[in-house]
């Protein structure tokens, strides 16, 4: 009876800190896939410089920044959890800015680029933000990497090193590795991660 009572509330919780879109990810796999090479210039919607994102053999990596490592967040200025951790986020970038870059994608809605500022200035989240239309196209590309297979979850975050997406510690489920973090994950774990990534070659 225990057990399922903990299963019980951890499914409640897990709910409450992730906000679900019902559409089936296969339906994102239909998008013309990005070949290696390619460059896709985003706007940061904080101001300052762009960034160019150049495909790699299996992921990503930053122009001019390729020695950094790589998070990428989805998000949603619609999404609970993803209000919540954004201040968080923000100081994680900057607690690790001189190896680590966070680029924030919208998802799942179609909204203004002075509604993300917006967001951004409400709940503090001052890493760079993209509000492009080729966002959708990015996300579909790297859930047929790692061949997510899941029902789409918002907060949603990969990890990039070298072009490579990294293991990372599923919070949901004793920590063990995957190469993905569902919902609102507490920073601490995240840096945890970032350490030992940072170490390996």
């Amino acid at each position: 009876m225990k057990k399922i009572l903990t299963l019980v509330c951890a499914s409640v919780i897990f709910f409450l800190s992730a906000c679900s879109h019902e559409e089936d990810v296969k339906n994102d796999y239909m998008f013309e896939e990005y070949k290696k090479g390619d460059e896709i210039v985003l706007k940061n919607i904080n101001g300052g410089a762009t960034k160019t994102l150049i495909r790699t053999d299996k992921g990503f990596v930053v122009k001019g920044e390729e020695n950094k490592v790589l998070m990428i967040d989805f998000f949603g200025t619609f999404c609970t959890p993803c209000k919540e951790e954004a201040l968080n986020l923000s100081n994680l970038w900057r607690n690790n800015s001189d190896k680590f870059i966070i680029i924030g994608l919208t998802h799942f809605e179609d909204v203004s680029d002075d509604a993300v500022k917006k967001f951004a200035n409400d709940y503090g989240a001052y890493y760079f933000l993209s509000n492009s239309s080729q966002n959708d196209r990015i996300i579909a590309q790297i859930l047929k990497d790692i061949n997510y297979q899941s029902m789409e979850q918002l907060p949603f975050k990969v990890v990039i090193k070298n072009g490579n997406y990294q293991n990372l510690s599923d919070y949901w489920n004793n920590n063990t590795p995957v190469n993905f973090y569902l919902g609102k994950i507490p920073t601490q774990i995240i840096q945890d991660d970032l350490n030992r990534i940072y170490k390996e070659k």
